[in-house]
C-alpha cells in the first residue's frame, strides 16, 4: 500500500508568484470591437506605447482576451498612449467582465460587470502601480472583456499598453495517473 502511495503524483499547486498573464493569452481567440486597423489589439503587448491600440469610429472600445488556461487575476495596468502625448485620448471608465464570450456594443451595457474602474492620468503613467482588482471575483478566469466606455474628451480612445498580473490555477494533468489493476 505504501508503494502505491509513493507512486501517486504530487498534488498540483497554484502558480508561485505573480506573472504577466499576457504571455498566456490564446491569441487567435482574442479580439477587439471598434479598433483602428492601423493600431490593433496586438500592439498592446509589444511594449512600445507609440504602437498601442486606438478605437476607430468613436471613443468606445471592447477588448476581449482569452487565456490558454484558467488563471487568477490580481491586478491590471493600462499604459498611456505615446507616453502621454495626447491625454484626452486616455481611457477613463473601464468595465471588466469575466468569462463572458461574444459581448458586443448592443448588449454589453445590459450586463453587470465584475468590476468597474475609473482611470486617471496618473494611473496610466509607466511609473504608477497596477490597479488591484476584487481578487475574490477573479479566481477562475478563462477570459476577460474590457469595455472602455469613455475617455478624457477626445473623439477616439488610445491605449499604449496592457499588463494583466496574476497566477495560474492548479490543474490536474491526467497523464500523471497510472492505471491500477
Amino acid at each position: 500500500m505504501s508503494g502505491a502511495a509513493a507512486a501517486e503524483p504530487a498534488p498540483a499547486k497554484d502558480g508561485e508568484g505573480l506573472i504577466n498573464l499576457c504571455d498566456m493569452l490564446d491569441k487567435p481567440m482574442c479580439y477587439a470591437r471598434n479598433e483602428n486597423t492601423s493600431y490593433p489589439l496586438g500592439n498592446l503587448f509589444i511594449g512600445d506605447s507609440r504602437l498601442g491600440m486606438q478605437s476607430d469610429a468613436d471613443e468606445q472600445l471592447i477588448i476581449h482576451l482569452t487565456f490558454q488556461e484558467f488563471v487568477k487575476v490580481k491586478s491590471i495596468k493600462f499604459s498611456e498612449w505615446n507616453m502621454g502625448s495626447n491625454p484626452d485620448m486616455n481611457p477613463v471608465n473601464v468595465h471588466i467582465h469575466i468569462n463572458r464570450n461574444n459581448l458586443g456594443f448592443e448588449d454589453i451595457e445590459d450586463v453587470d460587470p465584475a468590476q468597474t474602474i475609473t482611470l486617471t492620468a496618473a494611473d496610466l503613467q509607466d511609473v504608477s502601480d497596477a490597479i488591484d482588482l476584487y481578487y475574490v471575483k477573479f479566481q477562475r478566469v478563462k477570459s476577460l472583456t474590457f469595455f472602455i466606455e469613455d475617455n478624457a474628451g477626445a473623439d477616439i480612445t488610445a491605449i499604449g499598453g496592457l499588463q494583466i498580473m496574476g497566477r495560474t490555477v492548479a490543474t490536474t494533468n491526467m497523464n500523471d495517473f497510472k492505471k491500477q489493476g
